[in-house]
């Protein structure tokens, strides 16, 4: 078949993608990595949930893979390198989630400013509001701008900081964000929020030289990955009531075992990625990611068609062990 989808999909979505090309559907696959291997020998676009992982290996079962699609989360278990070296595109619903994301990130702001309480000016106990706040978001992708916007409707002040972005850029005055540097933002905002896209060399970016320094009862929520963070630093942060509170929508589920610094802090909140994930975001991402892989399998023209190895074949792979050693290559079509 041309389109394995382990992922549940809409059934209009099911239905639209099943007219164009042959196609499987299985969401028990998930649960059996062992079949799931099995059944990608000739599959050409797979769509998978999060939890399923797959690296070089599980590519030499899939010789003439070319797409896998992703309706949610992040690619963090998915081998990116290995797959550009095989020439498989990972095909993700871009901007599918991005309102989804930004609408989560203002009710974890408003929530953590309300029920967690700082002193004012005459002792007592008392939420804040978040207009007026100043907000620093660190990392834009696409949900930065919708939440922009939200966050400007309720008259807060945003600024933020991507190591991506100039701060001569455009796109700030665009989507109204003045630009700072990480240490400006951390230091001055009332709510950090961190929306940066992970890569190994951001890998506990947010550590002891910005989070000792962040302003006082400033509240967090990071929908990014938790490996941004240096855990010992945010838990010292948290310990310590300099920061008051902490939302994570996703943490690596080790930083919480026994011993490690975040296990016993109790103004820290998780929740299991559920920020992009709504009906509304589920519908768009399945259309993003249908409509991508219709494009790269016309692209790629028919399926290759197998025979049945011969005599000769094995003889060939006699004289060219190389041929043996890559199955992809001697499987896909020029």
């Amino acid at each position: 078949m041309d389109v394995l989808i382990v992922e549940p999909l809409e059934p209009e979505v099911l239905q639209w993608i099943d007219a164009r090309h042959p196609v499987r559907y299985a969401p028990q696959l998930d649960r059996d990595p062992r079949a799931l291997r099995q059944a990608l020998f000739n599959v050409r676009a797979l769509i998978a949930p999060p939890s399923v992982a797959l690296d070089a290996q599980a590519l030499h079962f899939a010789p003439v893979l070319r797409a896998v699609g992703r309706l949610s989360a992040g690619a963090e278990n998915l081998d990116a390198e290995a797959f550009a070296r095989a020439g498989v595109e990972i095909v993700r619903p871009g901007t599918a989630s991005a309102a989804a994301e930004a609408e989560f990130a203002i009710g974890a702001m408003l929530q953590l400013l309300r029920r967690v309480p700082v002193r004012s000016n005459d002792g007592m106990l008392v939420g804040r509001e978040l207009s007026g706040a100043t907000v620093g978001l660190v990392g834009l992708p696409a949900a930065a701008r919708p939440l922009a916007e939200l966050l400007g409707a309720f008259g807060a002040q945003v600024q933020g900081y991507d190591p991506a972005i100039h701060l001569s850029d455009g796109l700030w005055e665009r989507w109204k964000i003045t630009p700072r540097g990480l240490r400006e933002v951390v230091e001055s905002s009332d709510v950090l929020c961190v929306l940066l896209n992970y890569f190994s060399r951001y890998k506990g970016l947010l550590g002891e030289r910005f989070l000792p320094y962040c302003k006082a009862d400033q509240v967090l929520v990071s929908l990014g990955h938790s490996s941004l963070f240096d855990e010992a630093a945010l838990a010292e942060a948290l310990e310590s009531g300099r920061m008051a509170a902490a939302w994570f929508d996703s943490m690596e589920p080790s930083m919480l075992d026994f011993g490690r610094p975040l296990r016993a802090v109790r103004n820290l909140q998780v929740t299991p990625r559920v920020s992009g994930t709504t009906r509304e975001s589920r519908i768009r991402s399945a259309w993003a990611v249908v409509r991508r892989i219709d494009e790269i399998l016309s692209e790629a023209g028919p399926r290759p068609e197998f025979r049945p190895t011969t005599e000769d074949d094995a003889l060939d792979l006699e004289a060219d062990p190389a041929s043996a050693e890559n199955p992809r290559a001697a499987a896909s079509p020029d």
